[in-house]
């Protein structure tokens, strides 16, 4: 019996002093870089869903090396945030202490389930070390006016005192509360840190088509997130004199326009709101504020609105139309503004039928019942009418700016990134001001988190103002004569994840990291960028991966790296449902711990059924009982080399022509299903082939070799056993060349031809494959049941394709 327990332990130990994983930098192999996104080091420890999303790389990992790759396969702990700043002041630890412990158990969890990864590249987002480098980038966007700091509207938290990322809210009762915690959140306007990506909207999108093996639903996600849209704006007053702009992708239907609806955050709409309807205005929008953007923004009948008591003028006809405040304006989307055509816009007509307004039919329909958002003939538009949407369009604009009415333009969904948290656990952004409020940067990098064990001191202020504030003595510093103070706002988590891929490649043995901008850095980035393969959940999409890609070109244009394209090959990993069928989840209690797995089962039971539950993408169930079943076969392969073998040979063709046959298709399926990621192939091929061992005796010594050489990318540890203690190889089996594979032998030299009388199915006969044609006919005519078949009739003609099969016409 195969006792997992002693076996794992004991690998476990030889390959931590031997230091089996460190990376050696091989300019004579060509290189192959994995990724994973770098987990958040949780007091729970990783669970099944860390071990299926980290087993793909783990799996080519290993591959790729015996393949004569150099690779660079490393993980690191994207430790800041506000989970680890709340959970240490509920817990009574400093976030430092509780990072440190918490490291150390997934690292241990790791080892114990037998991952590669290289641990002299290990990184550490909280390690000042490793975050100089992301203040080095912000000072960069900060010099080329890509990181300004300026009123914007935000999530804004009371109950946790900071400002929160999408991401970061739920909703509860139809309204936004934070995911940690469920305090209220609202929208407010606060002086804030913001990086422009919108400014690189344009770059970002068109260079979705560079991502030829990206998942086309990312591309999908992130086109739409970034939402290029082109039409026009269009200048209108107000009768009371305030001007305001509206973007539309639909300017051709101006003459339709029955009113203007603001979002309720836009800083005109205490200009436009006429007195009487001042408090009216402000308990709508107090509720605005309390709902999420989805909330908003969903397809319902029931939008809502209130009248300002203002009208503004249509530019081109003149007509009066009243100006609403509605929630399904979002003021992050263009200016905030739409002008309603409810005759040929859902939304619009939903808007106007809840408050009776006007609907006014611009584009001929078959009814004037419905809307009608499509294209035809353009009436009651006077200079545009007859004309189809492309031509009223371009006809529009074209007057538009003849009079100075408008101008064609382009906007996009994409807002710009919030950069600034209200939080203690973070990066310290490396900014000065003045006693006049005026910016300068700090120059001497890294600029250090102070730590403190005074839990108070990180507490949230409960004023607005960050925790930061409280350490003076870091607070005021004097240069040059002057007294200054450092900015007290830290970075967002996303921070530290948008640049990590460079920070394996210049990590060094001493814990420090190249200069970026230095010549050693960006010969090692021309050799190693872009990464090959990046295993990250379809979650981050939106956020990290767009943050990434934004830095990346920028990084570029600055000179840093030769190529923007940060990843060549995204993999999104699916989920593992637990028990219940539910999303694993620690306030579901429904979670699994891998290391109790570990104890009963095995990391290689455990490894081997995370590849071998179904397709890598996919989201499944986890079965104890498949579980039982991977355990189990690792026995029936422990038994095979241990007692089943009794014979060996140098020679392959002493072997049955049959298991050659079997083994070189294993090798080639393999390898095919490893490079398209399809592991759970890979298991299957390899049952296949240990079954059809069990019916053999006497094996070819370089297939036994070559089997646990796949084997290892699987299951390392029952692999390095067999191949050390029982096949008594010196060489690891991490060391070893991947298998090769004979095309020739994957085909069966027996193989199954049916026969048919007059085109339907008689008969099947085993034959050698390639027999000659008068040799096949000769054996077909010889079988009793064709003899019977014909009952002493010739046949008029006899079809033979080779190979596939025979035809007798009678």
């Amino acid at each position: 019996m195969y006792n997992h327990n002693l076996i794992e332990k004991k690998w476990i130990d030889i390959w931590e002093k031997s230091k089996i994983n460190l990376f050696i930098e091989d300019k004579s192999k060509p290189k192959y870089f994995l990724l994973d996104a770098i987990p958040y080091p949780s007091g729970a420890g990783l669970h099944l869903g860390h071990i299926k999303a980290f087993s793909a790389t783990e799996m080519i990992s290993r591959y790729k090396k015996m393949c004569g790759f150099n690779v660079l396969h490393a993980t690191g702990w994207d430790a800041f945030g506000l989970p680890a700043e709340q959970f240490a002041i509920t817990n009574g630890a400093s976030p430092q202490v509780y990072n440190k412990k918490n490291i150390s158990y997934f690292k241990h969890q790791l080892k114990s389930i037998g991952f590669d990864y290289a641990d002299n590249r290990e990184i550490d987002s909280t390690d000042s070390k490793y975050y100089e480098w992301t203040q080095w980038i912000f000072l960069k966007l900060l010099e080329k006016g890509l990181a300004v700091k300026q009123e914007v509207e935000v999530n804004w938290c009371s109950g946790l005192s900071t400002v929160l990322a999408n991401d970061e809210i739920v909703e509860k009762d139809g309204v936004m509360v934070s995911d940690r915690g469920g305090f209220p959140v609202e929208k407010r306007l606060m002086n804030q840190w913001i990086l422009k990506i919108t400014d690189y909207a344009d770059k970002l999108d068109e260079r979705l088509a560079d991502l030829t093996q990206w998942p086309d639903s990312t591309k999908s996600t992130e086109h739409e997130w970034i939402g290029r849209s082109k039409g026009a704006t269009i200048h209108f007053k107000t009768d009371n004199g305030v001007n305001f702009d509206v973007f539309t992708t639909r300017p051709d239907t101006i003459y339709g326009v029955t009113f203007i609806a603001f979002a309720p955050e836009n800083e005109l709409v205490k200009q436009i709101t006429i007195p009487s309807k001042e408090e009216e205005i402000k308990a709508y929008i107090k509720l605005a504020n309390s709902k999420t953007e989805l909330q908003r923004k969903e397809e319902t009948k029931d939008k809502t609105g209130v009248f300002t008591g203002t009208y503004a003028i249509n530019p081109l006809n003149g007509k009066k139309i009243p100006i609403y405040v509605a929630d399904y304006v979002l003021n992050n989307y263009a200016t905030g503004i739409v002008m309603g055509v409810p005759a040929h816009d859902e939304r619009d007509w939903d808007f106007a039928k809840n408050y009776k307004l006007d609907i006014s039919f611009v584009i001929k329909s078959d009814s004037e019942n419905e809307c009608y958002s499509g294209d035809g003939e353009h009436i009651n538009s006077d200079i545009i009418n007859g004309l189809n949407k492309e031509q009223a369009i371009d006809k529009i604009i074209k007057v538009l700016e003849e009079k100075n009415l408008g101008k064609s333009s382009v906007t996009y969904k994409l807002r710009n990134w919030t950069f600034s948290r209200q939080r203690y656990w973070g990066e310290p952004i490396p900014i000065l001001y003045d006693e006049k409020g005026q910016i300068s940067v700090e120059n001497e990098l890294p600029v250090v988190l102070p730590e403190t064990d005074d839990l108070n001191s990180i507490k949230p202020s409960g004023d607005g103002s960050s925790p930061l504030s409280s350490f003076t003595d870091w607070v005021n510093v004097q240069k040059n004569g002057k007294h200054l103070k450092r900015e007290t706002d830290t970075m967002p988590g996303s921070a530290a994840t948008s640049w990590f891929p460079l920070a394996f490649i210049t990590k060094q043995d001493d814990g420090s990291y190249l200069p970026l901008d230095s010549k050693e850095a960006q010969e090692l980035f021309a050799r190693w960028m872009p990464a090959d393969y990046y295993v990250c959940g379809s979650e981050h999409n939106t956020g990290h991966i767009l943050y990434m890609r934004f830095w990346f070109i920028f990084l570029k244009e600055i000179g840093i790296i030769k190529d923007s394209t940060p990843v060549i090959k995204l993999i999104n990993q699916g989920l593992i449902l637990g028990p219940d069928g539910k999303k694993m989840s620690k306030s579901k209690g429904n979670t699994i711990d891998p290391m109790n797995v570990v104890e009963t089962h095995g990391a290689d039971a455990l490894r081997l059924y995370a590849a071998f539950m179904g397709p890598y993408c996919a989201t499944l169930p986890w079965s104890p009982s498949g579980l039982d079943g991977m355990r189990r076969w690792i026995d029936r392969v422990y038994r095979f080399y241990t007692e089943l073998i009794k014979e060996t040979t140098d020679n392959e063709n002493e072997i049955e022509p049959s298991l050659n046959i079997a083994y070189n298709k294993l090798v080639r399926n393999v390898t095919r299903s490893l490079d398209s990621s399809s592991f759970n192939i890979c298991i299957s091929e390899m049952m296949i082939y240990i079954n059809e061992c069990y019916k053999n005796t006497k094996f070819y010594k370089k297939h036994l070799l070559g089997f646990l050489s796949i084997l290892s990318c699987f299951a390392p540890f029952i692999s390095e056993e067999i191949n050390i203690e029982v096949l008594k190889n010196k060489t690891p089996i991490s060391q070893t060349k991947w298998p090769t594979f004979d095309e020739a032998l994957t085909i069966d030299k027996l193989y199954n031809l049916p026969i048919s009388e007059n085109g339907k199915h008689r008969h099947t006969i085993e034959i050698l494959r390639d027999t000659p044609e008068a040799e096949v006919i000769e054996k077909v005519m010889a079988e009793e049941r064709i003899i019977s078949i014909l009952n002493g009739r010739k046949p008029k003609k006899i079809i033979y394709i080779p190979n596939k099969i025979v035809n007798i016409i009678i």
